[in-house]
């Protein structure tokens, strides 16, 4: 919109003025016209008031030159001085010699200059002096010179007074014309341009103009009502300019059978998903997931099948890979790829991976025809593989490509080492999901003994898993997986419900152990964690004091307050609670003075060393006294050697277990051990 105008820009002023000029210019030419026409009345009036005068004094005149009377001739003279415009008057014989003469100035005035350049100075009047009956004879002259000042003055107070009224009358008619203007045009022009000003150019026809009052039927009227049509009918054409630059947009952003974004704007998302995993300092993968064998279906079921198995596929993408994690787009033909972010491993890539797969197989019904479906992805990591947008949807499309020519129905990572890495764990999953129900999983028990009465007073529950193609798989390869995938929480139970039943076998036959069980953060995260390790031993009829559960540092401190809950419930129920590894993790005292812990396990890292590293001597050191400080039974793990034992009993450490006293054993192993260790220490007292 315009900005405001200055006033005398306005038409209504612009317009008195005109009316102003005009009427001055009109009031001047007609007020000259009556000037010269008045200036010639009052010239004309002189001559014949002049000529009046003459004619009532002449007689007297005659008669005073013809009688030589020079008292006559002067009172005359005297009478004609009574006229205030003569300036001089004579009565003189013929041969020249005044009978009679008189003379004044003439009148003084500022405004001579002019009423003598329009008048004259003076007018001069002449006549001849005889009688009537002798018509022939001229006895002398009657001279009268009149002063044009007197008649002038008044001629000139009148053209003021004509000024003056024309003028006024100029001003009065233009204001009235001005006033009568700005009711009927200016005021309602003014409203008009306040309505304009609010109409959005966006969206011209939003707020239409208002038609003043009054105006409705008249020019304004049919303007503003021009103009309102007018704009409706710009925000008309600008809607539909929207309407086909949004589709336009669309059409160039988006894929038009899939609705999922286009192969350029799925870049363009790719870049910014990129930064904002360089600024978080995160992992995100980029997914290619081609179709296997995509052209079959379109020669035997038909193009339009073709598309609604894409737009099948689409859909079941969308819905199973929803939230701001992921970015899903179409390449083109059978050819779809996903952007997840926010990753915290390969692993974490693999699992969507084989949901996608999940999502992707499977019959899909088109037009009364069931088509089963299968997809082969490449994978490509970020920061690892490639750190440009380009490469690294390069780097996934070549690994799918090549991933098609070994198979279908898999995914591959785009590093091979990193690849079989991830397809090693996959399958481990996949045989640990087995594992239980195949008997693979058994428990082995390494004894806990009192340093002070060498006596085994316990026996910590080891999970094992003979595999039978890895054979024996280490605890901390596969323990970390079933956490991951939480699978741990059916084992950890599983274990539990183990060791409790080996437990109340062994009380049966007089071997009353307390047995430690290491219970996961997964199983501690669960709700019903309590009640389940309690009904546990209510179903074997053991005791709670003869069980003891080992946590972690780690394990309880994404929720303490939660852990610590659940870990009271426990312990006031008689189970005993020890902290594994104590020292490799945060070792907080804060979390010490909350937990119901009766026993600390110091590492088995920190007595390795023992005697030999000075600073795993100072570790394990410090962890016996702040045990000894805080009222703590303290366990050693992983002794190997005499010195070690001796070192720790002499330290004040009551329990320790390792290879110098025995290696984790089978339950009927395990028993012959507790007979032959009692009693060679009970040879050994005698």
């Amino acid at each position: 919109m315009q900005k405001s105008f200055k006033v005398e820009n306005r038409l209504d002023y612009r317009i008195l003025r005109w009316i102003l000029a005009v009427a001055l210019i009109s009031g001047v030419i007609v007020s000259v016209i009556q000037v010269v026409l008045d200036a010639r009345r009052v010239s004309a009036d002189l001559d014949k008031q002049a000529w009046q005068t003459i004619a009532m004094v002449k007689d007297a005149a005659t008669q005073a030159v013809f009688s030589i009377d020079a008292d006559l001739a002067r009172q005359v003279v005297d009478g004609l001085f009574a006229r205030e415009a003569v300036h001089l008057a004579e009565i003189r014989h013929t041969d020249g010699e005044p009978l009679s003469t008189r003379e004044r100035p003439s009148a003084d005035s500022v405004f001579r200059p002019l009423t003598d350049w329009i008048f004259g100075a003076e007018r001069q009047f002449r006549t001849d002096l005889a009688h009537n009956n002798n018509s022939g004879t001229v006895y002398g002259h009657l001279i009268v010179h009149y002063d044009t000042a007197p008649a002038a003055h008044m001629w000139l107070g009148r053209v003021m007074i004509t000024f003056a009224s024309v003028v006024a009358t100029a001003v009065i008619l233009g204001m009235v014309l001005f006033f009568v203007f700005y009711l009927l045009l200016t005021r309602p022009l003014l409203r008009i341009v306040h309505s304009v000003k609010q109409v959005d150019p966006a969206h011209p026809d939003d707020r239409l103009i208002a038609t003043p009052a009054g105006h409705e039927k008249d020019e304004l009227g049919l303007w503003v009502s021009a103009t309102n049509t007018l704009l409706s009918g710009i925000g008309e054409s600008q809607k539909r300019h929207r309407e086909a630059e949004d589709k336009a947009s669309r059409l160039a952003r988006y894929d038009q059978l899939t609705g999922l974004l286009s192969r350029d704007s799925f870049m363009d998302m790719l870049q910014a998903d990129i930064e904002e995993s360089k600024r978080n300092n995160t992992m995100l993968s980029v997914t290619v997931c081609g179709l296997d064998d995509f052209k079959s279906i379109n020669d035997q079921c038909g193009f339009r099948a073709g598309d609604l198995t894409l737009q099948t596929i689409a859909d079941r993408l969308v819905n199973t890979l929803s939230g701001s994690r992921f970015t899903i787009a179409r390449l083109g033909g059978d050819q779809f790829v996903i952007v997840e972010k926010g990753l915290k491993d390969g692993f974490h890539a693999a699992d969507t991976a084989e949901a996608i797969l999940a999502e992707v197989n499977g019959t899909i019904g088109v037009e009364g025809q069931n088509i089963s479906m299968t997809a082969t992805l490449g994978i490509a990591l970020y920061p690892a593989d490639a750190i440009q947008p380009d490469r690294l949807l390069q780097s996934a499309e070549q690994t799918m490509m090549l991933a098609k020519q070994k198979g279908r129905d898999h995914f591959q990572f785009y590093v091979a080492s990193i690849d079989q890495e991830i397809r090693d764990r996959k399958q481990l999953e996949k045989d640990m999901a087995q594992a239980l129900s195949l008997n693979q999983l058994h428990l082995v028990y390494q004894p806990q003994i009192n340093l002070e009465t060498k006596r085994i007073i316990g026996a910590e529950a080891l999970l094992r898993w003979d595999h039978p193609v890895r054979g024996l798989v280490p605890p901390d390869y596969f323990i970390p997986v079933a956490e991951s995938n939480g699978s741990i929480v059916e084992i950890g139970q599983w274990v539990l419900d183990q060791a409790c039943m080996q437990a109340s076998r062994w009380a049966d036959i007089g071997i009353p152990l307390r047995i430690a069980v290491n219970l996961s953060a997964v199983q501690l995260r669960r709700e019903q964690i309590v009640d389940d390790i309690l009904g546990t031993l209510r179903r074997h009829d053991i005791p709670a004091g003869r069980l003891e559960l080992e946590v972690t540092e780690t394990s309880f401190m994404t929720n303490l307050a939660d852990a610590v809950a659940k870990l009271h419930s426990l312990n006031r129920a008689g189970i005993s609670i020890a902290v594994d590894d104590f020292g490799t993790g945060y070792s907080s005292l804060t979390y010490l003075k909350k937990m119901p812990v009766q026993h600390l396990k110091i590492d088995k890292q920190f007595i390795r060393d023992l005697l030999i590293n000075e600073e795993d001597t100072r570790i394990a050191n410090t962890i016996i006294d702040l045990g000894r400080s805080l009222n703590l039974t303290v366990v050693a793990e992983g002794v190997e050697t005499a010195e070690q034992e001796y070192y720790l009993s002499q330290r004040g450490c009551k329990l320790a277990q390792g290879y110098f006293f025995s290696k984790p054993l089978r339950p009927a192993d395990f028993e012959k051990f507790v007979h032959e260790f009692h009693q060679k220490v009970t040879e050994n007292n005698a």
